[in-house]
């Protein structure tokens, strides 16, 4: 069950990345019932395009009807040091702040000399991404990783 989830999460996140190419798509009722029996979602990303995918791919499920108890994108690799206050990646954010929780991979920011600080707000460090997705999953959520 959680491989067809993890599925649909995927066909969607393409969908999403397609959609600026070809115009926004319309999940079908089906989907939207399937996608309906959970409503805690976390999405691990390791680059630019991919957090901004994440946050978009909640506007895209909420337009189609599909109901968000949590929503959580959990980053690491390199893009962490563009999450940074100033940043265009802060300004992006801005509408998703209330509405996403962003936690990011303190091994990440010790490696690339990121200190909390320098985080711009609404950004919670956690200890590893591999263990916070694990984490996740085990309280039921669906997750999607790259």
């Amino acid at each position: 069950m959680k491989i067809f989830r993890a599925f649909i999460i995927l066909s969607i996140l393409t969908t999403l990345t397609m959609s600026g190419m070809y115009g926004q798509r319309k999940l079908d009722e089906q989907t939207v019932a399937d996608l309906q029996k959970t409503g805690q979602y976390a999405i691990g990303v390791s680059d630019e395009r991919q957090f901004k995918g994440a946050l978009s791919m909640y506007d895209f499920l909420v337009e189609n009807g599909v109901e968000i108890e949590d929503y959580e994108v959990v980053v690491k690799g390199k893009v962490v040091a563009d999450l940074v206050e100033g940043s265009e990646l802060e300004t992006f954010f801005q509408k998703y702040k209330s509405k996403v929780r962003v936690s990011i991979c303190s091994v990440a920011m010790e490696k690339l000399g990121v200190s909390k600080d320098e985080l711009f707000d609404g950004l919670e460090p956690i200890p590893t991404w591999s263990v916070r997705i694990l984490q996740l999953q085990a309280k039921g959520y669906n997750t999607l990783t790259y």
